[in-house]
């Protein structure tokens, strides 16, 4: 894939719903990381649900959340492409993943590009992502990128992804990413400019 030219490095935030440590999702997450960076200059920042979760587990209002989780709310709401993904708990993402999303605001990611991922024990937990993931940031208006990403135990051999199948997966992922991307990063530089310029 060609290599396309951006005025800045993409600002690429990826959160792993995972609880665990290590964890398969979050391995995942840093391979879908590591290939939008052959493809793309990015900065990258990896969200870990099962590090910051007692952080804000307890709130019931964003008010209530320290300036940690706060921070990391303002990087999500901000990012120019989000990575998300969570394992499979009880047919669906993890409840400390979707407490997360509760807080951030409602119309904060409106057409912002999320490429969706999954891992679960078996490929018969794959429709995760679209009965799941899409119907979540469906309710945010985000632009869910074409193909998400699901992995099986099978994909993974010591926490690291060891699947050739798995990555020929995740390059095709970003490769039908990028013109989303492109334009949707394209689009919001010449929003900002326009701003600037008034």
């Amino acid at each position: 894939m060609s290599q396309p030219s951006t005025a800045r490095p993409l600002r690429v935030v990826a959160v792993s719903g995972s609880l665990h440590t290590p964890s398969r999702t979050t391995a995942l997450v840093k391979e879908i990381l590591a290939a939008f960076g052959r493809e793309l200059p990015i900065e990258a920042h990896l969200i870990e649900v099962t590090e910051i979760g007692p952080e804000f587990a307890g709130a019931l209002r964003r008010d209530q959340l320290p300036e940690s989780v706060e921070a990391v709310l303002d990087r999500i709401e901000t990012a120019d492409l989000l990575i998300v993904a969570s394992p499979v708990y009880r047919a669906s993402f993890t409840g400390l993943f979707k407490h997360l999303f509760d807080f951030v605001g409602q119309y904060a990611l409106v057409d912002k590009p999320v490429l969706l991922a999954a891992t679960g024990g078996s490929d018969r937990h794959a429709l995760i992502i679209e009965h799941q993931f899409r119907p979540l940031f469906g309710f945010f208006q985000a632009l869910t990128l074409p193909i998400g990403v699901y992995a099986n135990d099978s994909d993974f051999t010591n926490h690291q992804v060891s699947s050739l199948e798995l990555h020929e997966r995740i390059d095709l992922a970003v490769a039908r990413a990028l013109p989303l991307i492109r334009l949707s990063v394209a689009e919001t530089d010449s929003i900002a400019r326009y701003l600037g310029g008034r």
